[in-house]
């Protein structure tokens, strides 16, 4: 349990204050708080919070590799912050480097992994579609105003059928397994652990670890990265893993861009080898203008923004609010990062 003697200092963005102040107030009953802005405390250079709400408007459009001045000024006063405890962040990862930092100081750090499961598993069954549908090659001749019929050589294959292989089986790989199920297609799905070297759930989907995942790509239609950047998944699909997908494989990424050799991706895709990709995080964001998937013509680019949805802010803060609770009363806090 916290320190009930003293006032438990949190910070958050005033835009946060506004919206989850009362729900605060609340919560913390009679125990002492007081509750600092990012904007005051960077001004004022305050390093004495206890607690740090990071939600998305402190993110902003800043990615972990282009960090803007504003939010770079935040985890300075993080970094800064001696007596801090504790960090929310608003996305399901943690492998910005300022976490790994705040982690490896002791500082305990909590995701709000699963509050944008469901919109990052219905924006990948949308690229899953429009890929099996063709909609790229129809949407460039509806610009160029031809009109060319689905037969032949151009007519999609039907998805039942089919074999998605679902690496990383959190919250988003399981809801998107359910979708794909529900089309007819086989999943397969890439964990850390299962019952037996090859297993099957009650549910039908079947069970490989990382360490056999392999021997599933000859069969796998599409390949879908759905897991947190770790030791274990960082490059974890190189040329050898394209190369063993059949011919016309579809590759679907919103994990993390570093999962990827993408020099090898753009490879396998400028050689025909695969069908085509749905691309929502790269090696590097934002996606240099000179990289060659912008015009890729099998190709989906989207910026990083798979799981932006305007119901993820109140679920965000909820999730915070329940972690807090958590704080106070001494038991676990969820989503914690080890």
């Amino acid at each position: 349990m916290s320190d009930t003697t003293h006032p438990l200092r949190i910070l958050m963005s005033q835009q946060s204050i506004d919206r989850w102040g009362a729900s605060l107030a609340a919560l913390m009953g009679q125990r002492p708080h007081e509750l600092i802005s990012l904007e005051a405390a960077a001004a004022a250079q305050r390093t004495d919070a206890h607690v740090a709400f990071i939600s998305r408007e402190v993110t902003g459009t800043s990615t972990k590799h282009e960090i803007h001045p504003a939010l770079q000024r935040v985890y300075e006063l993080l970094r800064q912050s001696q007596g801090l405890q504790w960090v929310h962040i608003h996305s399901a990862g943690a492998d910005r480097q300022i976490y790994l930092d705040l982690l490896a100081k002791g500082v305990r750090i909590t995701t709000s992994s699963g509050a944008n499961a469901q919109v990052v598993a219905t924006v990948a069954l949308a690229g899953i579609l429009a890929l099996a549908r063709r909609f790229p090659l129809l949407w460039a001749e509806q610009q160029a105003r031809q009109w060319i019929p689905m037969m032949g050589a151009r007519m999609p294959r039907d998805l039942p059928g089919q074999t998605a292989t679902i690496v990383g089986w959190g919250p988003i790989g399981q809801k998107l397994g359910s979708l794909l199920q529900a089309l007819g297609l086989r999943v397969v799905a890439v964990r850390q652990q299962v019952a037996a070297p090859h297993s099957t759930a009650s549910d039908g989907v079947e069970m490989v670890t990382f360490e056999s995942w392999t021997r599933v790509l000859p069969q796998t239609d599409w390949l879908i990265l759905a897991c947190p950047l770790t030791a274990k998944t960082r490059q974890l699909v190189t040329a050898s893993v394209l190369t063993s997908l059949p011919p016309g494989a579809h590759l679907v990424n919103v994990a993390r861009g570093e999962v990827v050799d993408e020099p090898a991706l753009v490879s396998a895709l400028q050689s025909g080898h695969l069908g085509g990709a749905f691309l929502d995080v790269f090696a590097h964001e934002p996606l240099p203008s000179d990289s060659p998937l912008w015009t890729l013509p099998q190709v989906m680019v989207t910026p990083h923004a798979a799981g932006h949805s305007d119901g993820n802010e109140t679920r965000v803060g909820q999730m915070f609010l329940d972690n807090l609770r958590c704080w106070i009363e001494g038991t676990p806090l969820r989503n914690s990062v080890i």
